[in-house]
């Protein structure tokens, strides 16, 4: 009897096998080149490490907010200056605050509410008090609390601005008993009005010392 011949079932083995390996090669290559092709992709967009696209950094002018233009300076004011209001002239001056002298000196004195007075005071000497404040009501009389132990006496003079202007008040000056002895004196005054600098001076009957001077003030 005859019989057909057939392949041994090792040949159909192996070349199945050969084709699968065929198959799954190429499909490799088409998978390593799909890869390839989406790295480039990725790296193409600027794809950071952590896989996060990158964003774009917005420049600083057009993230700067527009400045606003300065307000204009503001209008100086049409008002008058204020003038200040000084020393009252109707409130006691103590001598020892004047804001310049020649020739004095201070000392504590025993007058009543105590403090200093100004002594040594001769012929030329002077005190100086600035922006003393008459009001618009004219002064009439000068008051002083003076001492003295001098038997020549002299005159406490009140001088306007300078004071080699004529007095507007002349007190005369003369032994109170000492030098702690203190007098209230008063004198008229030329009317007087507004703000003013005072020079009081002194000129003695003789050349020593003849007058202590605590305080004055001015009267209506």
């Amino acid at each position: 009897m005859t019989t057909s011949s057939s392949r041994p079932p090792g040949v159909y083995r192996s070349r199945s096998s050969t084709t699968r390996r065929r198959v799954l090669t190429v499909a490799a290559g088409v998978a390593l080149v799909l890869l390839g092709y989406l790295i480039g992709r990725l790296q193409g967009f600027g794809t950071p490490a952590n896989g996060s696209a990158a964003l774009p950094v917005p420049s600083v002018a057009a993230s700067s907010a527009p400045v606003a233009p300065s307000s204009p300076a503001p209008e100086p004011s049409s008002a008058p200056p204020t003038t200040p209001a000084g020393l009252d002239a109707y409130a006691p001056l103590q001598a020892e605050a004047a804001a310049g002298q020649q020739g004095t000196q201070t000392e504590d004195t025993s007058d009543a509410g105590g403090g200093q007075d100004v002594g040594w005071i001769a012929t030329g000497d002077w005190l100086r008090f600035d922006d003393v404040n008459f009001g618009d009501a004219p002064a009439t009389q000068l008051i002083a609390r003076v001492s003295s132990d001098s038997d020549d006496g002299g005159r406490m003079e009140i001088r306007i601005d300078t004071p080699s202007n004529p007095p507007v008040a002349t007190l005369q000056v003369s032994d109170t008993g000492g030098w702690q002895d203190w007098q209230t004196a008063t004198a008229s005054v030329t009317p007087v009005t507004g703000l003013h600098t005072i020079f009081v001076t002194f000129t003695g009957n003789g050349d020593d010392e003849f007058v202590n001077v605590n305080y004055f003030s001015f009267g209506r």
